[in-house]
């Protein structure tokens, strides 16, 4: 017994239900992967989310034809129907912390690390819950749950560098056709979608430019034409946005940023609608030894934990900051959603809970701007963003180096242009440091 669908809040909420009334043996209801990034997968590595109950000690069997592990708890309860008592469905910040962890039979408070590369076997004929970490680990599996032809891609032309360089340099000479346009403007999105179309790839807000696309209606004219939708939620993390909800298929997260939250670990989340696409998105994670790696995962669980308190005091802070850039004279524009003058802040806010901690600022001099990221002291000249530590970069430079320049002037990308990934440090210190930088720039 499956649900038609899985949205991110359900997926969290999961943590806290039991599930065993939504599987069978010989299938899975699939929420998100996981992957490690250093794979050669043509996305970020996946850790993803099976829809069984986080514990190895129902019934898992192995799925010859996939050479997956499958939860067989509905049959060895014998498919006994409950009927679940009405409850408030608690916050976000309470779900991250209260995520069942039967699989442990001591009942760590903290989610055990098994850092194994394989598993003892019951005998020489039979398979247990875990054989290879490359096909499955209880700590991966902690997350993955807590995370739940000619063909064409339309994505937007305002994305992270990386996607950038995977979709206009890896995915073409695959012979995939590969459409970009403003996804702010459903007229460019509607007229680009047509029956060849397989995808359409987007960000609300985008990166840097933090441009928001209407992630309901974009849906609407993808599934029109039978497309998928991805969504590269990184900016907005868990806590701010659950673009399944919304209507996307995939929804993306380099948990590297805000999941796990302080810059030491590489990795990368999908949540996906649909047992069907899951099934072979692990597939190919299984295949190719794409899982990301136990210590890792456990990495990732204990980032969650404080996921809600950090993105909350990065979300306030940079909401002081950008108010500050906005009215500062040497400062020509700001790109936030969280100021009124934003023109898509009525649409961001119907469809996420806040602004997020990522912002960028234009000078109208690069001789200014370039002063302004060596010259603060408090915020760490990187690439990335989401760490409780505030950084700032030169996208044109960094980031989105690797995009022409002549395509980068067409879509706006230009080289004066500041972002800022603002931590939880106390907000007069970054301001004060700030004030500082665009005071002493050149004239």
């Amino acid at each position: 017994m499956f649900s038609s669908t899985i949205s991110l809040k359900p997926f969290l909420h999961s943590l806290l239900i039991d599930h065993h009334l939504q599987s069978t043996i010989g299938t899975v209801k699939w929420e998100s992967l996981v992957f490690n990034k250093s794979s050669n997968f043509t996305t970020n590595s996946v850790l993803f989310a099976k829809g069984f109950k986080l514990n190895c000690l129902l019934g898992r069997e192995m799925d010859i034809g996939t050479s997956s592990l499958v939860d067989g708890a509905a049959e060895l309860l014998n498919e006994e129907v409950l009927v679940e008592e009405e409850v408030r469905e608690p916050d976000i910040s309470t779900m991250v912390l209260n995520f069942e962890n039967k699989f442990d039979p001591y009942g760590a408070v903290s989610t055990p690390l098994y850092q194994t590369a394989t598993f003892k076997q019951p005998s020489a004929i039979e398979n247990g819950p875990y054989d290879y970490t490359r096909s499955g680990n209880p700590t991966r599996d902690a997350l993955e749950r807590f995370d739940a032809t000619r063909e064409e891609i339309v994505a937007g032309d305002d994305l992270y560098g990386g996607s950038d360089r995977l979709l206009s340099q890896v995915l073409p000479k695959s012979g995939v056709v590969v459409k970009r346009v403003n996804t702010s403007d459903l007229n460019e999105v509607a007229s680009a979608i047509g029956p060849q179309t397989k995808l359409v790839w987007l960000e609300s807000p985008t990166n840097p430019r933090l441009q928001i696309s209407d992630i309901r209606k974009i849906a609407e004219l993808a599934h029109a034409h039978g497309a998928l939708v991805l969504v590269d939620n990184s900016i907005m993390s868990p806590v701010l946005s659950q673009p399944l909800e919304l209507g996307a298929d995939i929804v993306m997260h380099s948990a590297t940023k805000f999941i796990a939250g302080h810059s030491d670990i590489m990795a990368g989340v999908l949540a996906v609608k649909g047992e069907r696409l899951g099934k072979e998105l692990y597939f190919f994670q299984n295949a190719e030894g794409s899982g990301l790696a136990p210590f890792d995962c456990w990495l990732c669980l204990r980032g969650i934990k404080t996921m809600s308190l950090r993105v909350e005091k990065q979300q306030d802070n940079a909401q002081k900051i950008a108010e500050f850039l906005a009215s500062h004279p040497r400062v020509t524009k700001v790109n936030y959603p969280g100021l009124l003058v934003h023109p898509g802040h009525d649409l961001h806010y119907s469809q996420a809970k806040g602004a997020g901690s990522v912002l960028s600022f234009l000078t109208g001099s690069l001789a200014l701007s370039k002063h302004i990221v060596e010259k603060t002291k408090y915020f760490s000249i990187t690439v990335s963003f989401g760490s409780v530590k505030s950084l700032i970069s030169m996208p044109c430079f960094m980031s989105h180096a690797s995009i022409p320049a002549t395509v980068r002037e067409a879509r706006g990308l230009t080289e004066d242009l500041v972002r800022i990934s603002v931590g939880i440090e106390d907000v007069d210190d970054l301001i004060a440091d700030l004030e500082i930088a665009l005071r002493t720039g050149p004239l």
